[in-house]
């Protein structure tokens, strides 16, 4: 009879457990979405170190540092960033700055920007 008992009562809590992960899906989806965001932001930080760099690059040799910066720069971000030049002396640079982009459309510029400068030889 008590071994009759035990069995029913571990009938009665089976539901419980599909519940409880049921309750936890939606703290592992707002986790999932901060860790895409925050690849987002990295990204976007990689990709204004490359803009800058190139556009530098383009700067020193003559050609348009905007030009650089939106070759270097991948086909999402590329109208998202935008370089500014600043000659001195024998050296030429650029700042680029990109807008953070978001993974949801209501909050696309909730983020900011991110700026990264790069100096280069100016080329005579």
């Amino acid at each position: 009879m008590p071994y009759a008992r035990r069995r029913r009562r571990r009938h009665s809590d089976r539901g419980q457990v599909a519940i409880e992960y049921l309750g936890f899906i939606p703290i592992l989806m707002l986790v999932a979405v901060a860790v895409i965001q925050i690849g987002l932001v990295a990204y976007a930080a990689l990709q204004a170190g490359t803009a800058a760099r190139a556009g530098a690059r383009a700067a020193s040799l003559g050609r348009s540092a905007q030009q650089g910066c939106q070759e270097a720069v991948s086909d999402a971000l590329s109208g998202r960033t935008t370089c500014a030049e600043a000659p001195g002396g024998d050296t030429v640079t650029v700042t680029a700055t990109v807008r953070i982009p978001s993974i949801i459309p209501a909050w696309d510029d909730a983020f900011g920007t991110v700026s990264k400068k790069a100096t280069m030889p100016l080329d005579h």
